[in-house]
């Protein structure tokens, strides 16, 4: 049995390879289709809507995370609370908390809920 720890560390491993890579499909399929993601502006619901977020981003954005907390909710829903260093060539890095939920799909681990929140708040 993967403990969920283990989950996380392997969608986590895959998201922050797109999002090093600057490739906001491959991010983006990392997610179930419907959802629900709160970056650092108003939110939105399905792939579309993380790729179009994370295409806007700065080419050179590098994300470096650790894992604070997971949780096995369910055999099929994993929670995680993790720190997540966002850094960039033309400006200071950004410290967020990340709150996401994990499904396990047809298709493997999908991202089902994202939500930063600034560090320090």
């Amino acid at each position: 049995m993967t403990s969920a720890r283990d989950v996380l560390r392997d969608v986590l491993e895959q998201w922050r390879a797109g999002v090093d890579a600057h490739d906001p499909q491959r991010v983006a399929a990392l997610f179930t289709e419907d959802a629900v993601f709160q970056g650092s502006r108003p939110y939105t619901v399905g792939r579309a809507g993380v790729a179009a977020y994370y295409g806007s981003q700065p080419p050179g954005l590098r994300a470096a995370y650790r894992i604070v907390e997971a949780r096995a909710l369910a055999d099929d829903l994993v929670l995680g609370y993790l720190a997540v260093d966002f850094t960039f060539t033309d400006r200071p890095a950004l410290a967020v908390h990340l709150g996401v939920l994990v499904k396990r799909t047809r298709d493997g681990w999908r991202i089902a809920h994202y939500q930063v929140t600034p560090a320090g708040t």
